[in-house]
């Protein structure tokens, strides 16, 4: 029988909503194992001069705890 447990990140990027979560689930690689799904909880923009500047999101990663 499996534990997991989530984690709630944020991140973002100046390219997309996409690139956001993508480089969010990255660097949650680096300190989470076992990482077995993700939620996007919420997605949010910077705007500068009527332009989006920066793309944000704040999701939950499931990962498995071990032993």
């Amino acid at each position: 029988m499996a534990v997991a447990s989530v984690s709630k990140i944020t991140a973002a990027s100046p390219t997309s909503f996409d690139a956001a979560i993508s480089e969010g689930l990255l660097r949650a690689g680096k300190t989470l194992r076992g990482i077995t799904g993700l939620y996007v909880l919420d997605q949010k923009a910077s705007v500068v001069d009527g332009k989006i500047a920066e793309y944000r999101i704040t999701m939950e990663v499931t990962f498995i705890l071990e032993g």
